[in-house]
């Protein structure tokens, strides 16, 4: 399973369940939610595509040379769009929320009632001023995060603070949890000039 240590100090646990078709080979996944070990929600029927899509697309943003590295220097600040260039989402170039998603699972599947669960993450930037030398002058430094905000079935909720280093290493987790339960994505990276790497199973990511 993949966890986060959340910014309250509780551990946020996601695990891999298995969506299997009728001759029950599993083929999806969706996400279970624990907090400190007890049930959080279910969340995200057959996401694991576009996790695994995702975590290519994270990994791809962080490489030296990408379109994002042009416009923040730190690795740690590069994240992917969150509209892929290729979606033809209408108003994508009109409309851009200050806080925009990167996924959102609101509840385990359409016909389920609110409240069964959320797990999002937003991108927030952030700016600190940086003085020069005796005080005079200065500069604004930029910075990028993504937060991860996972909401209860209990109306609680919990938020962790990442890199995109630490959303690679998280998203690279779920990718080889969902590979072990049966459901493969090696397709989506074999499609990819950047081969993206795989957490070891159980890591802990502390932000």
């Amino acid at each position: 399973m993949a966890e986060l240590r959340c910014v309250d100090g509780s551990q946020l646990e996601v695990i891999m369940v298995p969506a299997r078709d009728r001759g029950g080979t599993p083929y999806e996944v969706t996400l279970e939610l624990r907090r400190d070990g007890r049930s959080f929600g279910a969340v995200g029927e057959r996401c694991g595509y576009f996790l695994a899509t995702l975590a290519r697309r994270v990994t791809a943003a962080r490489v030296d040379g990408s379109p994002e590295a042009r416009s923040w220097p730190d690795e740690d600040d590069r994240f992917p769009d969150p509209v892929p260039a290729d979606s033809g989402t209408p108003g994508r170039d009109r409309l851009v929320s200050r806080e925009p998603e990167l996924f959102a699972f609101r509840r385990r599947e359409r016909t389920d009632t609110a409240g069964a669960g959320e797990l999002r993450c937003t991108l927030r930037t952030s700016c600190t001023w940086l003085s020069g030398p005796g005080d005079r002058g200065g500069e604004w430094r930029r910075s990028r995060r993504a937060v991860v905000e996972a909401w209860g079935s209990d109306g609680h909720g919990v938020r962790a603070v990442l890199t995109s280093e630490e959303l690679a290493d998280f998203l690279a987790v779920l990718v080889y949890e969902a590979r072990r339960v049966g459901a493969d994505y090696r397709d989506v990276f074999a499609s990819s000039p950047v081969r993206a790497r795989h957490a070891p199973s159980g890591a802990i990511i502390d932000c």
